[in-house]
């Protein structure tokens, strides 16, 4: 079994922590960065030892960093990378990571990295698939009674813990309502995932409808 790694950074990353520790068998190691961090930082592997990161992070197979930082998350894959982690998960999206820089690094240490702006976009890629086959993009399994959903089971789950929170507000809703219920639910739900765009917690919401959508579809064939 695969051993994970989070670097937090403020309240980033901890809600991964207990989704992973209380929906899964992975183990965890974790450290925390300062939540509040210099615009530039001219020497990241000196700040990583000012802040003294605990670099039992670096003792996992997968690493998922909330730097949330350019400087920082460069010099964090350069450390992963020296410190053998195969694989590396890197949430915030392109405006927070340098990806022709990363990809430069993946290559120098063959290690795998994915950037993605939110975690339930992740799919069930072989390099990760110890972490995304139960924690990325949301797969549920649906049963429904008289018009209502009476039950919904999560295969696999957001790393935030919002689809077992729509799971569980689903059961009882007409199964014509429960897609856009199900978007609604996600919004609601204290995800860290940018609000007022596009993309963020709105597409989380758009991904959920559709798998509620898809599940109910499942559903309707097996009982045609």
């Amino acid at each position: 079994m695969s051993t994970i790694g989070v670097i937090t950074r403020g309240k980033y990353g901890k809600r991964l922590i207990e989704t992973i520790l209380s929906r899964t068998e992975l183990d965890v190691v974790s450290a925390a960065l300062p939540e509040y961090l210099p615009d530039f930082i001219d020497e990241p592997q000196k700040f990583l030892e000012e802040v003294n990161l605990d670099d039992s992070v670096f003792n996992s197979d997968i690493l998922i960093t909330y730097s949330l930082h350019p400087d920082l998350t460069v010099a964090i894959a350069h450390k992963a990378g020296k410190k053998g982690v195969r694989s590396m998960i890197i949430p915030g999206g392109a405006a927070k990571a340098p990806v022709l820089e990363l990809e430069q690094i993946a290559k120098q240490y063959d290690m795998y990295i994915e950037i993605e702006e939110i975690c339930c976009t992740l799919s069930d890629n072989p390099a990760i698939s110890d972490f995304t086959s139960k924690l990325a993009m949301p797969e549920l399994e649906i049963e429904t009674h008289d018009g209502r959903i009476s039950s919904v089971r999560v295969l696999r789950g957001a790393p935030c813990g919002s689809t077992w929170h729509m799971a569980e507000k689903l059961v009882g809703i007409n199964v014509e309502d429960a897609p856009s219920k199900a978007g609604l639910l996600i919004q609601q739900y204290p995800c860290r995932a940018i609000r007022g765009t596009l993309g963020g917690i709105h597409k989380s919401a758009d991904i959920h409808k559709d798998t509620v959508e898809k599940a109910i579809r499942v559903q309707k064939d097996k009982k045609s």
